[in-house]
């Protein structure tokens, strides 16, 4: 089987096949700011003008806004006489260190104060971590057009549903070996590469300098480490042209040999789907859908209905069937609801929530609170993923409830059910002897990965000096006489950018830090009843506690938080005539979280509450 992304068809030719029942959703409940549409209000600085000089005329500028040292909000750009092109758009899920925001999204002030200059913006592919910031990224940096193939742009318009923009988003579907004129400066040429989601490409960028190419995510099509002729007719279009700079991926640089192939994957779970006797669930990212489409075949050919569990697995399907990626007969996928016409071991349920994650369809099952779906000792889940660095604890829980219930689970580490869609060493050596650039920098990845991508650059003979590790903020120069690449000192903002509920910003920080306090000290509010012509204070302040101590065990120490939050409000008035409540307040904090410090080594955040009568 071969992965490489196939042209989408024309779901507008001929008559639309009816939407299969089980892809059917409920409208949404409108439930909180990350359902329905969201008007984001921008907070934060950005007045500021960044003293960064312009290129020198000729040159290459070279620009790293997001996923560089780390995993998530792809975004990268080119700058030359005078006109940007932007390159991908993604977003990064929270963790544990950007408490309660809904996710992260690259830090845009340098286009933002060039947005004039913008003259597209190219997508790779439909995965968020390429795609997920645009909604609120484009606003704000002049809404250019975006180019991208048919399947990434109408997961780009699904996505756009929850955000409001001032003006309509531009799209302008390209194919692959396919070429765009987009001014004297760039022109831009798409082929197709294999990922775990059709319709991804490479982009290469003519300039007046050479050819910048920038591949997106890609691993090879191979059998047994034997390239598939697709990928030598893909990457021969590389073969008379003047490669200035490679930028690409660099997930899995740091291991050996060739990725397993996605044909071995897709076999592995057939004969599971074949020789499984009772309900089998398989859980998957919902953008994996080359394989999930596969999964479904199976499944018809071994006579079990398909039952879809996930918003977005849902979604996902939904657009590939509107798009003739998914041909299936009308009544293979049926509702959750109508799961008990038929025997156990003639179902496959589709489920999102292999990684963890609260509230999805396998987080349900394991607590066996899902309304339709009991798990039993009969039934067969198959983790078709891996775990996602810093999933690994929710993971684990996932796997340990799934366990108590008696099923029988299979994962990546005991079959071949999952496999990357990310090129290893071997790959990456074949991919860039195809290319022949004459520099290079390493993308999409932790330090050490892009540092591993460049070794392998050095070991096919490329000169250390033309292989630069950028980080997030970077600026690359390439020369005018196109012989050296210099990484300026100069750096582009790189402060963590956040939306959080309806806003979106930097300013954030505060807000950061504040739940953080609250996750490790916990929260201390004194309120203080002031009588203004006695000056004194009417009776013992109140004393409030959360996540800080216990209060009936802790009385002393509360007394005397007391006694001194007393003492404090009354030399305040001694000392004015009228009481100032703002520097009331800021004495009260200062003294009681240093006491309580001093007492407990602990700092929670200390909320005065003052009365005046």
């Amino acid at each position: 089987m071969n992965t490489r992304s196939k042209q989408s068809p024309n779901r507008d030719e001929g008559k639309k096949t009816p939407l299969p029942r089980g892809l059917r959703q409920k409208p949404i409940r409108q439930q909180g700011p990350l359902v329905g549409t969201r008007e984001l209000s921008v907070s934060g600085d950005v007045s500021s003008t960044l003293d960064i000089p312009k290129p020198e005329k000729g040159a290459v500028r070279v620009l790293f806004f997001g996923g560089c040292g780390e995993i998530g909000k792809n975004m990268y750009g080119l700058e030359c006489n005078g006109e940007i092109l932007l390159l991908d758009c993604g977003m990064k899920f929270a963790t544990e260190d950007t408490l309660g925001v809904d996710f992260l999204v690259p830090n845009i002030q340098y286009l933002e104060e060039r947005k004039d200059m913008i003259k597209g913006l190219v997508i790779s592919h439909a995965h968020l971590d390429h795609i997920g910031g645009i909604p609120v990224v484009l606003d704000r940096i002049g809404n250019p057009p975006i180019f991208s193939r048919r399947l990434s742009i109408e997961f780009i318009k699904s996505r756009q549903g929850e955000f409001e923009l001032k003006k309509p988003a531009i799209y302008h579907e390209v194919e692959k070996e396919t070429t765009r004129k987009l001014s004297d400066t760039y022109t831009l040429t798409f082929f197709s590469v294999t990922h775990t989601i059709p319709d991804s490409m490479g982009i290469v960028i003519d300039t007046p300098m050479g050819s910048v190419v920038f591949t997106g995510d890609l691993k090879l099509a191979h059998d047994g480490g034997v390239v598939d002729p697709s990928e030598e007719k893909a990457f021969s279009i590389f073969k008379d042209r003047n490669i200035l700079l490679t930028m690409a991926d660099s997930t899995n640089a740091d291991r050996p040999g060739f990725s397993l192939p996605e044909k071995k994957v897709v076999e592995t779970i057939g004969e599971i789907i074949k020789t499984t006797k009772g309900r089998i669930v398989l859980c998957s990212f919902s953008s994996q859908i080359e394989r999930t489409i596969h999964v479904i075949e199976h499944a018809i050919a071994n006579g079990r209905k398909i039952i879809v569990q996930g918003r977005s697995m849902i979604t996902s399907l939904t657009i590939a069937f509107d798009l003739g990626l998914l041909k299936i007969p009308p009544n293979a996928i049926v509702p959750v609801e109508s799961m008990g016409d038929y025997p156990k071991d003639k179902l496959l349920i589709l489920a999102t929530g292999a990684q963890g994650d609260n509230f999805t369809a396998l987080d349900r099952m394991s607590r066996s609170s899902h309304r339709h779906i009991k798990l039993t000792s009969d039934d067969t889940i198959v983790f078709s993923s891996s775990v996602i660095p810093g999933n690994e604890e929710p993971v684990q829980n996932l796997k340990d409830r799934l366990s108590r219930l008696g099923v029988n689970l299979i994962t990546y580490q005991t079959s071949d059910v999952h496999s990357s869609g990310h090129a290893n060493r071997d790959e990456l050596r074949w991919i860039h002897e195809h290319i022949g650039a004459t520099f290079f920098t390493p993308i999409h990845g932790y330090h050490y990965m892009l540092s591993a991508h460049a070794q392998i650059l050095q070991e096919i003979g490329m000169p250390k000096e033309n292989t630069v590790l950028p980080d997030n903020g970077a600026i690359l120069d390439i020369s005018p006489d196109g012989k050296t690449i210099t990484r300026r000192e100069e750096m582009m903002p790189t402060e963590l950018t956040v939306v959080d509920g309806n806003a979106i910003g930097t300013v954030q920080d505060v807000v950061l830090d504040d739940r953080k306090t609250l996750r490790s000290e916990g929260i201390f509010v004194v309120i203080v009843l002031v009588d203004q012509a006695a000056k004194r204070v009417r009776k013992s302040p109140d004393v409030i506690s959360r996540g800080f101590v216990y209060l009936r065990e802790s009385q002393k120490l509360v007394n005397r938080a007391r006694f001194l939050a007393k003492k404090t409000t009354e030399q305040h008035m001694k000392r004015n005539r009228f009481i100032n409540i703002d520097s009331l307040k800021r004495s009260l904090t200062k003294d009681v979280q240093n006491f309580l410090f001093s007492e407990t080594k602990k700092r929670p955040i200390v909320i005065p509450v003052v009365f005046v009568t």
